[in-house]
């Protein structure tokens, strides 16, 4: 499997060969769905908390008599039934939505969903962004010119998670001129993940050679483990 190596011009600059292991698997949605999910819900922060009727203040006392007032009984002010009193089966910040992910499950998520962008047309790969100074202008120029590319024209003009840059190596320069694009997120590739990639329509992907052995090596490990 072969793919197009693009400088930040738009212009061909070479080719590279992928790995069917990393880049040609079959379509698991099952798979993906079960650790996208379970990445969201250990991102989870819980903050909503009621307190229940043994944590709100007051109501020891019993409001009147059991019989003989024509009332209905009560035992407690601080009932669910009145107002002011606990609240019945509500959120509470200490629960745990921590979910377990099998580092084999988590690798191939990611590979089943680069395989899928890579048939999809999804998948850029840029020989080097270079800027020699942080400047958002040269940054829109750069995906002006990746956006004349057939497959990735609407990759300047979607307005929300248009592409995820993943970067070879860190590049300050590179990641300022990016920041103020809020349809781009950029990242180093050692922080890719199943979740930040499916959320995106594009991935770049920069210094495809060394970038492309570092994905498949490290998750290698991975799985191997």
């Amino acid at each position: 499997m072969e793919a197009l190596i693009y400088n930040q011009k738009g212009e061909e600059a070479g080719k590279i060969k992928l790995p069917e292991a990393v880049f040609g698997l079959p379509k698991n949605d099952d798979l993906v769905h079960q650790v996208v999910v379970s990445m969201q819900s250990n991102l989870r922060t819980p903050v909503a908390h009621t307190k229940g009727r043994g944590d709100v203040r007051g109501g020891g006392k019993k409001p009147w008599q059991q019989k003989g007032t024509g009332r209905a009984r009560h035992g407690s002010i601080r009932s669910p039934l009145w107002r002011g009193g606990g609240v019945t089966h509500g959120p509470i910040k200490d629960k745990n939505y921590e979910k377990k992910i099998n580092k084999k499950m988590k690798a191939k998520a990611l590979y089943t969903i680069l395989s899928q962008k890579m048939r999809d047309n999804e998948i850029l790969f840029v020989d080097n962004f270079s800027f020699i100074k942080p400047k958002t202008q040269e940054a829109v120029s750069a995906m002006k010119s990746l956006s004349k590319i057939k497959e990735f024209k609407n990759i300047i003009s979607k307005k929300n998670n248009a592409a995820y840059l993943a970067l070879g190596k860190k590049d300050l320069n590179t990641a300022k001129s990016f920041a103020n694009l809020s349809n781009i997120k950029i990242d180093d590739v050692k922080n890719l993940n199943p979740m930040d990639v499916v959320n995106y329509k594009y991935l770049i992907i920069e210094q495809p050679e060394e970038s492309v052995k570092f994905i498949q090596g490290k998750l290698e490990k991975k799985v191997l483990k």
